[in-house]
Parts: structure tokens; C-alpha cells; sequence
């Protein structure tokens, strides 16, 4: 054996042998995730692991799946040759994860379905470049579950929403940051929700409330919004052309579409260049409805006790939104805090054409308060700006158990 032959044998072994190794932990993660018994805790070393493939869970109770921190335990996808998802759980319950970082999956970082108790602690999801299009939909993704906690969590740079709950029940999501995605939050046609103590900035939309059709679970609501910091969301949205968030313009700071028994306060909206909080129905996206049981309305909906602040200015013209705001609206640089489309559901209204009062819009008490309704309905010939209209009280309702 040549020394020469020998030189390149052991450099080839050097090269090889730390691909070898993060196989072996690969393999080995995935295989305590399928075999583990119900109740165990199975611990992720510290150090940065290349996973080639999706990892899943199926079926499991009582799970803890713990790394060593965030940005100490790193499990990155971005090489991932097979799968979506960078970690999917499925048809469990009560499972835990925490203190660990996921990154730069092809699709969801973490997407939970049909899980009965799932909790996200510490846990940052990311992708690691600039914002793109080609970055998957959803950072945390729990969807079809029920008893959903996410704490202390980071999502950054999803082309859909950072931190999304989709078709659940019982859910608090607090502590936790979301800047550069599309939209910072999302709760969609969920129910029993509490969003609280969380920073949404920079991103295109910074909480969004909505509920959309052809969904399994149809109706969203009882969905309270408080002491966030909700700040200069007026990132350009990179969503992909046909996504329903696509549409969100840049500078919105929460937007509740459709959805019923919505309470936002004591929060601070800052420097969302195209609304703090906007207030629309279904028919402001142009889409057809097909679902008969789609209820395409935003009812019972307050919003009170809230900071807004924005510095006098036009509000970005780009998107269907910003063309609104400019051919139709002509707010100039004194666009209102609070937008409200209008558009109302005939069947809730009574004699005088209002609503009931348990279906009212109320706005009261916010600070720098500013509103418009817009009167969308009747192509903005209307526009009224007195918020007194809308001093009311709704009833108060549970959320959590």
C-alpha cells in the first residue's frame, strides 16, 4: 500500500465518517420515536444533526421528546431528501416538545394532527433564509387538535403563518414570538382560544383570526386576544399566489375574518402602516362560496382598551388592499386604526337594519381609537368614521376549561 493510497483512504474516511455518525443519530431518533413505550421521555443530545428524512410519531401517550435548548439541540432538514414535513405527529395524546431548534424543512416544521394534549415549549422553528415563497407554509402546526398549549416558542420565516392552529379546540398560545413570516399568528376555525403575552413584528400580518370554508371543522370563535405587542407587521408578503394570505396586505396588525365571539384588548398595535385591526367578511376576498355551511360573517366582535399608535402616512398601494385604500377610500396619510368592511348578514339584522346586540360590532376605550366603516357592501359610497356608533359591551364568554 502506497503511502499516497493510504493518505487518501484516511481523508476519504475523515470526510465519510461524520456523515456516517449523523446517520446513525438520524436512524436512531426515528427509531426511538416508533418504538418507544407510552410514557417515556426520549432526550436529544445537544449539537446540530442533519436529518435527511421526515421523523413521525403515530400513536404514542405520554411522550416527552426533550432536546438540551434552543439553539443548543438543532435538528436541520435542510438537505432533506424524503418526506414534507420535518417532524409529523400523528393520532396521539398528550404529548410534549421542547427545548430545541428545527430548521429549513421542505414543508411544515412540526406539524401535530389528531392529538389530544399537545404542548410546544421552547421550541424555535425556522428557516434560516431570507423570506421566500419556497419556505414552507407552517412553523408550528397543530390542526384537528384539541387541548393545544404553545409557550415560549420562536417561529420565524413561514410562508403562510408562523405559529397556526387549525380546526382545534382549547388552545393558549402565549409567550411567544413570531417575526418575518407571512402572518405572525394565525388561529383558524378554532375554538376556545386564548392568544396572550405574545411579540408579532415584522412580519406581513402580525395576528390574524379567521374562519374559511371547506374546512372539517366549520366554525371557528370564542377567541380572546389580549396583552400582545403586535408591531410594525409590514413586511412584504412572499406567500405563494392562490394562498388565502396571499391577500393580507403588508401593515396589518390583526385581521379577524369571519369569525364569531372575538375579543381583542390591552394590547399594542404599533406602527402597522395598513390597519391596526381590520374586521371583514368572507366576500371582501372575491372568492366564491360553495360550502352551504359556510358562515361568511364577523359577528360579535369587541375591541377595547387597546394602544394604537401610527405615524401619519399612505398606506403601501401594492395588493388588492392597497388599491382599495387608494382609488376607493382616499384616507390619504390619516388611514383609521380600525377598519370595518361593512358588510353585513340580512338574516342577523333587526327592524332599524342593525344587528341584534349579541351580534354587534363594539369598539370603546382604545387609545389613538380611529375607525372607518367602509361600506364595502355598496362599493365605499358610505363611509362612515363615527366610532360612537360602536360603543358597546358583548357578553363575555369561556375560552379555556
Amino acid at each position: 500500500m502506497t503511502k499516497r493510497f493510504l493518505y487518501l483512504l484516511i481523508l476519504q474516511l475523515a470526510i465519510l465518517s461524520p456523515l456516517m455518525g449523523q446517520q446513525a443519530i438520524e436512524k436512531k431518533i426515528q427509531t426511538d420515536l416508533i418504538l418507544a413505550e407510552d410514557g417515556s421521555t426520549i432526550q436529544l443530545e445537544e449539537g446540530t444533526f442533519q436529518i435527511s428524512q421526515s421523523l413521525s410519531m403515530d400513536g404514542k401517550k405520554n411522550m416527552v421528546i426533550r432536546g438540551k435548548g434552543i439553539d443548543k439541540t438543532i435538528l436541520s432538514f435542510k438537505n432533506q431528501a424524503g418526506g414534507a414535513e420535518g417532524i409529523k405527529i400523528t393520532n396521539c395524546e398528550n404529548i410534549i416538545l421542547e427545548d430545541m431548534t428545527v430548521q429549513d424543512s421542505k414543508g411544515d416544521l412540526i406539524k401535530t394532527m389528531h392529538v389530544k394534549g399537545i404542548t410546544f415549549r421552547r421550541i424555535k422553528a425556522e428557516w434560516t433564509g431570507k423570506p421566500s415563497p419556497s419556505n414552507g407554509s407552517y412553523a408550528l402546526y397543530p390542526v384537528l387538535c384539541e387541548n393545544v398549549l404553545i409557550d415560549s416558542c420562536i417561529a420565524i420565516g413561514a410562508s403562510d403563518a408562523g405559529i397556526y392552529v387549525g380546526q382545534s379546540k382549547y388552545i393558549e398560545v402565549k409567550n411567544s414570538i413570531a417575526f418575518q413570516n407571512v402572518a405572525g399568528i394565525e388561529i383558524e376555525n378554532s375554538q376556545f382560544a386564548e392568544v396572550h403575552h405574545n411579540k408579532a413584528y415584522g412580519n406581513t400580518g402580525g395576528i390574524l383570526v379567521f374562519d374559511l370554508p371547506d374546512l372539517v371543522q366549520k366554525k371557528g370563535g370564542h377567541v380572546k386576544v389580549y396583552q400582545n405587542e403586535v408591531i410594525e407587521n409590514n413586511l412584504a408578503n412572499f406567500a405563494p399566489k392562490g394562498n388565502i394570505v396571499a391577500r393580507v396586505p403588508k401593515g396589518t396588525g390583526m385581521l379577524v375574518l369571519a369569525t364569531s365571539q372575538v375579543e381583542i384588548f390591552n394590547n399594542k398595535i404599533h406602527q402597522n402602516k395598513t390597519m391596526g385591526v381590520g374586521i371583514i367578511s368572507y366576500h371582501m376576498t372575491e372568492n366564491k362560496i360553495t360550502d352551504l355551511e359556510y358562515d361568511p360573517y364577523p359577528t360579535s366582535i369587541e375591541i377595547r382598551d387597546n394602544d394604537f399608535e401610527r405615524k401619519a402616512g399612505r398606506v403601501p398601494a401594492k395588493g388588492r388592499f392597497g388599491q382599495m385604500y387608494r382609488f376607493k377610500l382616499k384616507f390619504g396619510r390619516q388611514a383609521p386604526n380600525i377598519i370595518y368592511d361593512g358588510i353585513l348578514d340580512p338574516k342577523r339584522l333587526d327592524s332599524s337594519g342593525e344587528y341584534f346586540p349579541s351580534y354587534r360590532i363594539c369598539i370603546r376605550n382604545n387609545t389613538n381609537q380611529s375607525f372607518a366603516n367602509i361600506d364595502a357592501e355598496h362599493d365605499f359610497k358610505n363611509i362612515q368614521r363615527d366610532v360612537s356608533l360602536y360603543d358597546c359591551h358583548l357578553q363575555a364568554f369561556k375560552t379555556l376549561r
